[in-house]
């Protein structure tokens, strides 16, 4: 059973429809039409009272930051201002509840980072459900995450929640430069004596700089202690980073 806003899909179906707004990742837009024009047509399809369309209109052009285009014809508009079009066509009838699918699909980055502000804003006020494979979107959008696998949940939580869950051993990067008082079996030996490290790798080096990556035990927090250690040596510690377990990781893992 299927519920939105506790009415059943199966029994009262129009009336669940009337609190869903839909934008596809192929956006329904007519091409031919001006903005204004498809606006209305589509609060029409949605059932929005006459007497209320013009303003309905009116508030998802300020909403959608159409302003400057709502005269124009949709072919003429790029496609980060087709999306918003499809944004207010979803949202002319005020739902509940807001479906997108793909909505940054094609975009370039000025449109991306646009479309991702406005879902952000969106969200705020309505109930919105985001379907992607780009997962940067969903980190930068989304406040909860839920994979599927063949139909099955296979997670479900925040962006935190979910990359403390599948933290392995904690990922450390350096980046030293070298010291003529020191060989690189010296700074790995020392660096491996740390309590809690586990493994030291030099993966890269150039003339002047040594890139070390360090595998430490899960839960254990040994940057401090690697600080310290590399101060103690007089050395010059160019950079130092813990590398966290991304989203595209666990999905990976869910779903491979």
């Amino acid at each position: 059973v299927i519920k939105v806003n506790d009415i059943d899909t199966n029994e009262e179906p129009i009336q669940v429809r009337k609190k869903i707004g839909y934008l596809p990742e192929q956006n329904p837009l007519y091409n031919d039409m001006n903005v204004i024009d498809y606006l209305h047509y589509a609060a029409e399809l949605q059932s929005v009272p006459k007497a209320e369309i013009a303003e309905a209109v009116k508030k998802m052009v300020k909403v959608c930051g159409l302003e400057d285009v709502k005269h124009k014809d949709i072919g003429e508009l790029s496609k980060g201002y087709k999306q918003r079009v499809g944004l207010a066509q979803a949202m002319i009838h005020n739902p509940e509840v807001l479906l997108l699918d793909e909505p940054t699909s094609g975009l370039d980055p000025n449109q991306i980072i646009e479309i991702r502000k406005l879902i952000k804003d969106l969200g705020k006020h309505k109930t919105l459900m985001l379907s992607t494979h780009i997962l940067q979107e969903v980190q930068a959008t989304c406040d909860r995450v839920i994979i599927i696998n063949n139909g099955e949940i296979v997670a479900d939580g925040t962006t935190d929640s979910l990359q403390k869950s599948f933290q392995g051993q904690l990922a450390i990067k350096l980046y030293l430069k070298k010291d003529p008082r020191y060989g690189k079996e010296k700074v790995l030996n020392t660096l491996e004596s740390i309590k809690n490290v586990e493994k030291v790798k030099v993966t890269g080096e150039n003339d002047t700089t040594w890139m070390v990556d360090i595998t430490a035990n899960k839960g254990i927090d040994v940057r401090e202690e690697i600080f310290r250690k590399i101060v103690s040596m007089d050395m010059v510690l160019l950079e130092l980073h813990q590398e966290e377990t991304s989203l595209e990781d666990i999905f990976r893992k869910l779903t491979t």
